[in-house]
């Protein structure tokens, strides 16, 4: 028995078509049969998620008002702190490391009921756009399995496009939500910078980094964010924000729209075609397309790797063997047990990108590099402030591709590229959802994306849920038989 979204799963449970234990256990039994092959979860959390369904089970038999969210299994990114369950950002460095505490927004979720099914596999430690990074093997693509599922949230999104979990929570850095929800025919919603807490999010570069979910589209979305936007003291940069769910009518009569030439050159022509019919599809609702300049998207991509590989060697400091993480067997002095350490825990990618960083923030480079990259954040802050004043939303592709070969072997600098269209929400700290608008010729999803000003996700959903109305929900990709 399926119920593929939260709205649909909620009522199923609240009929009694179905207990809680029930619905757990076939997503576990799921999870299990699939998973060899789909690689979507590095740990399933059976134990968790029966006692949980359990729970759940016994607050509807109490009655009363409930969230939607009690009882829905859900997947959560394994950079995401639970405590006494493991937590291995994919790296050999956290193989065996069980965290002491949880993190907000998981907190947040197991108080409203939430059913957690297993940790969603990732690039290692966040780094990567294919998930084949991971140290325990990339995920594949549900649509395609000779695909990527995408980074560095594949996991999750697989789980999700698989019909293994009903959403997840995913981390955002460079387009590590948006990306994998593209590339599997989903909505991913990157928030704005502090409208979630990081609380028990493992960095990777702490002024980038964003929790957000994964779900089937925006109505799902929306719900799962107002659990987590909560302002929490124990990170000094959450805001929080109120819920967005009452706001989304479908009506964008009167919005405006903006289309910046920049981010559709070298296009291939399915995702040129997709994402230009679907900015037509708005105008023909009653929105208004206004042509925007975004000239510094070409320097967007250079400023985010020295910026986020700077933080990134700061924050991945820490691990050296010593007090907890991978430790190398080896070793004849402690300046070889750290320097064995790191090259044997870290991955490839994980190391390049820590050498990145420490030599832009080395004597002699830090001007050349580091300071010139910042003053390339603030001009790139500068440009989307002006482009809010003539627009309320920017709508570009979520990726220059579809999802990519598996093994296909693309160069560090080419992988990077496909980041091109995500990156700058980062950079400037905007929220932006990642819609499903059309497919390829391979029968693959392409995805569309909307950013906003700061806290505008209530009229980016809308604007989701609007084209999942006027496309009749076509391009929601149903699960592939995993349930």
């Amino acid at each position: 028995m399926s119920f593929c979204g939260l709205k649909e799963t909620s009522r199923a449970l609240r009929a009694g078509k179905i207990s809680c234990v029930e619905l757990t256990r076939a997503y576990l039994d799921a999870a299990e049969r699939r998973n060899p092959e789909l690689r979507a979860f590095i740990s399933i959390t059976e134990d968790t998620a029966m006692r949980q369904a359990r729970d759940a089970d016994a607050r509807l038999r109490e009655g009363g008002e409930t969230s939607e969210l009690l009882g829905a299994p859900f997947v959560l990114k394994d950079n995401i702190s639970t405590a006494g369950l493991r937590t291995t950002c994919a790296s050999r460095m956290l193989e065996n490391y069980v965290p002491i505490y949880d993190a907000a927004v998981w907190e947040l979720l197991r108080a409203e009921g939430a059913v957690l099914i297993g940790k969603g596999n990732m690039d290692e430690f966040a780094m990567g756009s294919t998930n084949e990074t991971s140290y325990f093997g990339g995920a594949r693509n549900p649509r395609d399995a000779s695909r990527v599922a995408g980074g560095s949230s594949g996991g999750v999104a697989a789980a999700v496009a698989a019909g293994l979990a009903v959403y997840g929570i995913g981390s955002d850095t460079g387009g590590s939500i948006r990306q994998p929800a593209s590339f599997c025919g989903l909505v991913g919603l990157k928030p704005t910078y502090g409208a979630v807490s990081r609380y028990g999010l493992i960095a990777y570069a702490s002024s980038f980094d964003q929790i957000g979910p994964i779900a089937r589209n925006a109505r799902d979305a929306a719900t799962v964010f107002d659990a987590i936007c909560r302002r929490d003291e124990r990170d000094m940069t959450s805001r929080g924000r109120e819920g967005v769910s009452g706001a989304m009518t479908g009506d964008v009569g009167g919005l405006r729209v903006g289309v910046a030439r920049e981010f559709f050159e070298n296009l291939p022509a399915d995702i040129d075609r997709a994402v230009r019919d679907a900015a037509s599809m708005f105008e023909s609702a009653g929105a208004e397309l206004v042509e925007v300049d975004f000239p510094l998207l070409k320097y967007s991509l250079p400023a985010y790797y020295i910026l986020a590989c700077a933080e990134a060697s700061s924050n991945l400091g820490r691990y050296d063997g010593l007090r907890y993480g991978y430790r190398t067997e080896e070793y004849a002095n402690l300046d070889e047990f750290i320097r064995r350490t790191r090259s044997e825990g870290f991955g490839a990618e994980v190391r390049r990108r820590i050498l990145l960083g420490t030599y832009v923030l080395s004597a002699g480079y830090y001007d050349a590099y580091y300071n010139k990259a910042q003053k390339l954040r603030a001009a790139i802050k500068n440009d989307f402030r002006e482009i809010f004043t003539r627009c309320d939303c920017l709508l570009t592709p979520t990726a220059p591709v579809t999802a990519l070969p598996f093994g296909g072997a693309l160069s560090p600098v080419e992988t990077y590229q496909t980041d091109i269209c995500t990156v700058p929400v980062n950079i400037v700290g905007a929220p932006a959802v990642s819609v499903p608008c059309g497919f390829d010729g391979n029968g693959l999803p392409i995805g569309m994306q909307l950013i906003g000003d700061a806290y505008r996700e209530d009229l980016l959903l809308n604007a989701a849920l609007a084209f999942e109305e006027l496309t009749d929900g076509k391009y929601l990709v149903a699960p592939d038989g995993g349930m």
